[in-house]
């Protein structure tokens, strides 16, 4: 099995900074890309940020210049740097990625982890 974890998330005050993390596990063959989504209270999920293998990284417009996504291959970790902390940046978090499994690495599927509840409020 496959599972991504993610850390980090917590309350904190608005303008301030919050690192994600994400973590996954199992038996991975490859990894083409990772993101981050986030569903505030009543709203659908959105993108947040992502990368793909030798591609640049894409941002939401609200984030482009506050947010940033990196990566550490070789941990199968990812990050989301959130800096200037608004209160609506007020979500659950999800990190997400596009991963082959050496079961079956042919395919390409998309895994997500639990989501963390992250709160920007004063």
């Amino acid at each position: 099995q496959v599972q991504l974890v993610e850390s980090g998330g917590g309350l904190v005050q608005p303008g301030v900074s919050l690192r994600l993390s994400c973590v996954a596990s199992g038996s991975i063959w490859s990894i083409q890309a990772v993101g981050w989504y986030r569903q505030r209270s009543g709203e659908q999920r959105e993108l947040v940020a992502s990368v793909a293998d030798g591609g640049n990284a894409h941002y939401a417009d609200n984030v482009k210049g506050r947010f940033t996504i990196s990566r550490d291959k070789p941990r199968k970790t990812w990050y989301l740097e959130m800096n200037s902390l608004k209160a609506e940046s007020t979500a659950v978090y999800y990190c997400s990625a596009a991963l082959r499994t050496e079961s079956d690495p042919m395919h390409l599927s998309d895994y997500w982890g639990q989501g963390t509840q992250d709160t920007a409020s004063s």
